[in-house]
């Protein structure tokens, strides 16, 4: 997630949901994906879910760009790898396992 200044100067917060599922998905494939009032639902569903957020700006930017259902491509593998091992990391310590 991130924010953007719009014309009128107020902050446009930005956010992209991936779903990554190693033994059926070649790759992360984007979710879902909004500014404003819609990142916003997107945030709160993923709070709601005890789904974990990361805020980067550049990243989001580059994933907003998506198509919804698209792989995402190999120039943004390592920083994804990073988001996913910082989400593995958590859930191993919550002592819970991804299943979806």
């Amino acid at each position: 997630m991130s924010e953007r200044r719009t014309k009128d100067r107020s902050p446009r917060r930005a956010a992209a949901a991936l779903r990554y599922r190693p033994a059926k998905d070649p790759a992360p494939k984007i979710v879902a994906v909004g500014r404003g009032p819609v990142a916003e639902r997107i945030i709160a569903l993923a709070r709601e879910h005890g789904i974990p957020t990361r805020a980067d700006h550049d990243l989001v930017e580059v994933l907003a760009e998506l198509d919804l259902g698209q792989v995402i491509p190999v120039d943004v593998y390592e920083i994804v790898a990073e988001v996913l091992a910082y989400v593995y990391r958590l859930n191993s310590i919550a002592g819970r396992q991804s299943d979806s």
